[in-house]
């Protein structure tokens, strides 16, 4: 199933607590911790404005007037960098204002990523759109949005980002049953299971935080009552259109939300294998890995911080 409908927005949900990084996220939202000299968040927009997307909007909660500053002018500091003529920091503040078309909604209550996911519908209207988690980072040569996007285009429906993970880390995540289709990292979902216990497990194939979402999404999460934890979780609604997708019609079909032909047409669920680079800097190990290996990757640090961290490695115990 085809379709034309282009992917042009992006919506990022920033209203986690950050508990895991107290107390340092006391005050600072966890995705305006610096990876290197940049904030999380900056690395996920550049990715969705890498991938063709200019309007994004971030789902923010309380406390979180930090994000919405950064993707703003800082007039006051501009002025004073030009002044000293550091032309090099000054480009460094101005970029990520004019990263893209950033915009807010508030999410009065942190009540699950489908939650935040609903409070982008107005801005969102009828059209296909992408979801990023600002704590999920992905190698930025891995271009792995982009790849969703071109999924999109050929299957329709929605797509999500899947990848294997050991088995005794898929209660961490929502997984995925699924089916191949004739392009090898690409496969139709069958079903998607929130957290689900190892042995209960589909495949060892997770959900992790990119997906293309059809606008049907928006009156399925409507519908979706809470659950696990108590949040109205995004893993549900897509699989209400995984499953919907693979149940013929019937005589009177419409009222109970499921099957083709019953008010739910989102036009199924696909998934793009991913086998790149992720780094989930929502946990302090990983955060602190994708910290050296970004610092490992930069041309202007690499040179000296590279041939001191092996020296620093040698010496420990």
């Amino acid at each position: 199933m085809a379709t034309s409908a282009s992917v042009t927005k992006a919506v990022i949900p920033v209203a986690g607590l950050g508990t895991r990084f107290l107390p340092a996220t006391k005050i600072t939202p966890k995705v305006m911790l610096p990876v290197v000299d940049k904030p999380a968040i900056q690395y996920v927009v550049e990715e969705a404005v890498s991938a063709g997307l200019q309007d994004v909007l971030l789902i923010t909660g309380d406390g979180e007037q930090s994000i919405i500053d950064h993707f703003e002018r800082a007039h006051d500091l501009e002025r004073r960098l030009e002044a000293r003529g550091n032309d090099q920091a000054l480009a460094a503040v101005r970029a990520p204002s004019e990263l893209a078309d950033v915009s807010y909604v508030r999410q009065d209550s942190p009540r699950g990523l489908g939650h935040a996911v609903l409070c982008a519908a107005e801005h969102v209207g009828n059209e296909p759109f992408a979801v990023l988690l600002g704590d999920d980072l992905i190698g930025p040569d891995d271009h792995l949005l982009a790849r969703m996007i071109a999924a999109r285009q050929r299957y329709g429906g929605s797509i999500v980002a899947l990848m294997e993970v050991p088995s005794d880390q898929v209660s961490a995540y929502g997984c995925a049953a699924f089916k191949p289709t004739d392009e090898a990292d690409v496969v139709a979902v069958t079903d998607l299971v929130e957290k689900p216990q190892t042995s209960e497990a589909p495949s060892n194939w997770i959900v992790i935080g990119r997906y293309v979402c059809d606008p049907a999404v928006f009156d399925v999460l409507r519908k979706t009552p809470a659950g696990r934890g108590g949040e109205i979780q995004l893993t549900d609604a897509l699989r209400t259109l995984a499953v919907a997708d693979r149940i013929p019609p019937a005589d009177g079909a419409g009222q109970d939300g499921l099957g083709a032909g019953s008010g739910v047409d989102g036009g199924g669920v696909h998934g793009v294998l991913f086998r790149g680079r992720r780094y989930d800097t929502g946990n302090k190990q990983d955060f602190l890995r994708t910290t050296v290996e970004f610092a490992c990757a930069r041309p202007d640090l690499a040179a000296d911080f590279v041939p001191w961290l092996r020296e620093f490695l040698a010496g420990l115990d």
